[in-house]
Formats: structure tokens, sequence, C-alpha cells
């Protein structure tokens, strides 16, 4: 599912924001205030963040700016009672990706955001995999669940990408080492195993839903939850 960062100050308005992002299949965060927003987004685990032009702490423009400044591409919806076109000029020049004005009908604001989404994945072309919550960024090597990031050693991060690859399918162990470790499997080492245990305590650590099962006797399987 699609994660998304709402930044925005009046609490009427976000609920209506994440309400209709659910709808559509999105996962919300709500932030209210610039600050704390630009801390939660700096992480480059979202999809796209809505952002309110006028906040405490720290302006949508400012906010906005700060992000590619730091090289973060997320894609920014921002959204503003300031209608003016020289307002809207300032919130794309800053670095937003679309502008919309309030009041706003849901439904359009939720088209806008999808609209984004597609950009950003026909974007990525293949450097992102992703698995329910999972999402494994390729080119930066970098690998996220439910928005955390994931401290993965080298191994486990082809690992994660062998299986992910292959998700809802059952992997052999030969299969694994000779994709992961390049030469034939001993069936008398547990070198396998044990990488997975490891893997698994950082993916499916406590309070998170399971994504790497056991194919009793055969390997391993990577899956969305049923």
């Amino acid at each position: 599912m699609p994660q998304v960062l709402v930044i925005e100050d009046d609490e009427v308005t976000a609920r209506e924001i994440v309400a209709e992002l659910s709808v559509h299949g999105m996962v919300a965060e709500w932030v209210p205030d610039g600050r704390h927003g630009l801390e939660r987004a700096l992480d480059g685990s979202f999809d796209l963040i809505t952002l309110d032009r006028m906040l405490p702490g720290m302006d949508g423009i400012d906010v906005v700016a700060a992000l590619r400044r730091a090289k973060v591409d997320t894609p920014v919806l921002m959204i503003s009672a300031l209608s003016d076109v020289d307002e809207r000029v300032r919130g794309l020049r800053a670095g937003g990706d679309d502008y919309l004005t309030k009041p706003f009908a849901p439904d359009e604001m939720s088209a806008r955001a999808e609209v984004l989404l597609r950009r950003r994945q026909s974007a990525d072309g293949g450097n992102r995999l992703r698995v329910a919550d999972l999402e494994l960024d390729l080119v930066r090597h970098v690998a996220h669940r439910n928005g955390q990031v994931l401290n993965l050693l080298p191994t486990e991060f082809r690992l994660l990408e062998f299986l992910m690859r292959n998700s809802g399918q059952v992997v052999t162990r030969t299969m694994i080492f000779e994709a992961v470790w390049g030469f034939h499997f001993d069936p008398g080492t547990n070198v396998i195993d044990v990488h997975i245990g490891r893997l698994r305590r950082k993916i499916d650590s406590a309070g998170q839903t399971p994504l790497i099962r056991t194919a009793r006797g055969t390997g391993y399987m990577l899956a969305v939850p049923r």
C-alpha cells in the first residue's frame, strides 16, 4: 500500500484527507506542523506527501524547499487556501509537484494523489520492489518496513531482494544459495537458515505481520499476509 505523509495543521481537513486516501488504498500518517513534518519526510520512506501551504513551526514553502535541497524526491501535493496564480507558481517553483486550493473536493484530491503516485512508479521503473508494507530501493540500497528503515547487511539485502523478486513463490535452498552466494548448495551447511533467521528478526519484528514463511523440507517464501 502507498504510504502518504499528511502535513496539515487543521485537524478537520487532515482527517478528511486521511479518510479519503484510505478509501483509495493508501496508508496516511498525519503530522500537524511543518517542522515535525519535515523531520518525518526527510527519511524518504513515503511515496507521497500532501503539504499545507501555511503551517505552524515552518511554512510549507520552506518545507518543500528543504526537502529538495536534501535530495528527497518524494512527490509533494501542496494544498492551500492561497489560490492566486503567484502563490501557485511559488509552490511549484519551490519543489511542489501539484497545487490544490481549498476548499477542495475530496475525490479530486485523491485523484491528484493517484496521478502523482503513478508518475513516480513510472519514473522508478524497476528500481523499487514492494511487498505489502515492505519496500526495497535498489538504487540507494535501503529497505523500509511500515516506514521504518531496516539496517540490513549486504548479504541480507541480496537475500531479501531475491525473496521479493520471487514473492508468492516457494524458493528452494539451492535456488537461494546460487542466487545470493553464487555457488552450489552444500546440504551440510545451515548458512541459509542462519541468514533467514537474522532477516526475519529485522523484517518480521514484534508487532509486525510475518512476511517470511517456511516451506518445510523445501525452502522459503515471502508473501503478502492472507
